[in-house]
């Protein structure tokens, strides 16, 4: 079996080896036994029970949330030669009598359908009759309540197990936690399931964290260095999402919005236009993501801090899904705790303690000062990855050490106190740095000792060391206004009991991550450019998006390897034999083409 298996990949996705755990998913599936598989984005969940349903009898059903998900997915199916449909509400008649006599002639191999589809009475039951060899759902952490994007409806798939006796189900997810783990095997009644549970790291992806000063001067600055490339664009609410993208929009960046308060259509239209790369950028809510299969995002931007690190961990994680470098930027401010906490109060009634939680863990990681990488892979409960991951502003050495760090921490936290402890961190700062706004002297708060004592810094540099002194636990903030309270290691700090670690940016010129500088060893850049305006013309032909037609990762190996034949063609990373009948005499044509005029030149 694992032999047929390895074939399937190769012949059909055009990889030769596994990632990580992939392989032993896939015998679960072909074992019959039942699995929860938890691998990080762009870790290849999907190819986990896609290609053991070409070597199963009968159909693999497979339960998805979302229809853009759903299409996408099938899309590169097809793409690589497998026989695949879904069944949803935006189909017509025609396209659903075409999968319903695939179904009835035994052609397909995998259906996908959402929750709400395979709770209609009978369908099921239909479904059945056809013959059914594995399940897999989709998106599993939506099972779970302790999930970070439960859905009701999931939970109602427990029938499954009742209805498919001795049938494999399993549950596949980029991010849960173990809490989320047993609930997702409880609640759909899995028979003694196999976990599986992929390292969170993703070293591809270079995560850095810097306070919001003015967001749009920050954000363009890092779009500039990716000009016609994909990213997205995270906000917190609705009207940030409108006001990015008009911002963005009036000078001359290619964005598009989305946001549950769009319409159907508008959001389609939106989507639709950053898949086929006629934008560039989509500026979102959370509402956008789950169901982007997009290979080639090659940075994600939070504008604001998001609400937990389940949620960051999955909305980064739509960068790189090739394994090429990505950048992860998120800038946030005191100000966004105070939004999610009024948020998950007025909206999560129930649930809103353990949300709001969750969201003092996303703050400490923005306000944190160890290695990103690791900081995500301790909540998740993994092991560090090292030392030095080489890819996070930490590690690449973007932030630095205070010199007498100790010294500054002491000017904060007495003024922390000389203050009466009544102050948040910003009114603090001001404080510090000596501003002359009204507040401060109305409240005579100019005459303190410890005012102007760090005039040399700005303001948003004492804000993040504020940030700093409270997640090494020398300051907390208490009570609706998030006032300051020096604790008693701050207090201890202060009597020099206690050492005080503060970093700032780095004013040095630094060289680049890596992971960047290895993904482009050995490739034609130039022949990298011609190949992806072929890609993007292919994509129009055919329909579909560019990324679906070769990934980033493959555009990479042609143009580092160059075949001039078929076979050197099929020894591209990702090329299988339906790539080599589809496209293979244009693409080798192009760098036969580019190969020869380079020679012409010498």
């Amino acid at each position: 079996m694992a032999e047929n298996i390895e074939a399937v990949l190769h012949n059909y996705w055009g990889f030769d080896e596994f990632l990580p755990l992939q392989r032993e998913a896939m015998e679960c599936v072909c074992g019959g036994r039942d699995s929860i598989v938890v691998l990080p984005t762009g870790g290849g969940k999907s190819l986990c029970f896609q290609a053991p349903a070409l070597l199963l009898p009968h159909l693999t059903l497979v339960v998805s949330p979302l229809i853009s998900l759903m299409k996408d997915q099938i899309d590169s199916l097809l793409e690589c030669g497998v026989s695949a449909g879904r069944l949803d509400s935006t189909m017509s008649n025609p396209e659903r009598n075409e999968v319903f006599e695939s179904l009835r002639t035994r052609r397909l191999k995998l259906l996908y359908v959402s929750p709400e589809r395979l709770l209609i009475p009978g369908f099921l039951d239909f479904l059945k009759g056809h013959g059914i060899s594995s399940v897999a759902i989709d998106e599993a952490h939506c099972v779970s309540m302790w999930g970070h994007d439960f859905r009701p409806e999931y939970r109602q798939l427990s029938i499954l197990r009742e209805a498919l006796p001795g049938i494999p189900i399993g549950a596949y997810t980029a991010t849960a936690t173990e809490q989320v783990r047993r609930d997702i095997a409880g609640q759909l009644r899995l028979d003694h399931p196999e976990i599986l549970v992929g390292g969170f790291d993703r070293p591809n992806l270079i995560y850095r964290v810097r306070r919001r000063v003015n967001a749009l001067k920050q954000i363009r600055e890092l779009l500039d260095r990716h000009r016609g490339e994909s990213g997205i664009i995270y906000c917190i609410r609705r009207a940030d999402v409108d006001e990015m993208a008009r911002a963005l929009s009036s000078h001359g960046y290619r964005v598009a919005p989305y946001h549950a308060g769009m319409t159907d259509d508008d959001r389609k239209k939106s989507q639709d236009a950053f898949i086929e790369e006629e934008v560039d950028i989509i500026a979102a809510t959370v509402a956008f993501g789950m169901g982007i299969d997009k290979s080639n995002v090659r940075y994600v931007i939070h504008a604001a801090m998001p609400k937990s690190l389940e949620h960051y961990q999955q909305e980064s994680g739509r960068a790189g899904r090739d394994g090429l470098e990505a950048e992860c930027h998120l800038f946030y401010s005191g100000a966004d705790y105070l939004i999610w906490k009024r948020i998950l109060e007025e909206s999560e009634e129930q649930g809103a303690e353990i949300g709001i939680a969750k969201l003092g863990q996303m703050y400490r990681y923005c306000a944190g000062v160890t290695c990103r990488h690791n900081a995500i892979l301790g909540y998740f409960g993994q092991q560090p990855a090292g030392q030095n991951c080489r890819a996070c502003d930490i590690c690449l050495g973007e932030v630095e050490g205070v010199a007498d760090a100790l010294t500054v921490a002491q000017k904060i936290l007495s003024s922390v106190i000389r203050q009466g402890e009544r102050f948040g961190a910003d009114y603090t700062a001001g404080v510090l740095i000596g501003s002359r706004e009204d507040r401060i002297l109305a409240n005579h708060h100019d005459q303190l000792s410890t005012y102007a004592l760090l005039k040399d810094s700005s303001r948003s540099t004492v804000r993040d060391w504020i940030d700093q002194l409270t997640e090494q636990g020398c300051v907390e903030r208490v009570g609706e206004y998030a006032v300051l309270r020096v604790t008693d290691k701050g207090r201890r700090m202060l009597k020099g009991q206690e050492q005080a670690l503060l970093l700032e940016a780095a004013k040095k010129k630094l060289p680049k991550p890596v992971i960047e500088k290895d993904s482009w060893a050995g490739v034609d850049r130039e022949l990298f450019e011609q190949l992806r305006r072929l890609r993007r013309k292919l994509a129009q032909q055919n329909s579909v998006p560019a990324y679906i037609v070769f990934s980033d990762a493959t555009l990479r190996d042609l143009a580092r390897k160059r075949p001039l034949v078929p076979a050197a063609f099929l020894g591209v990373s990702g090329i299988g034999m339906k790539k080599l009948e589809q496209y293979g005499e244009e693409v080798l044509s192009e760098i036969r083409r580019y190969c020869g005029a380079k020679a012409d030149e010498i």
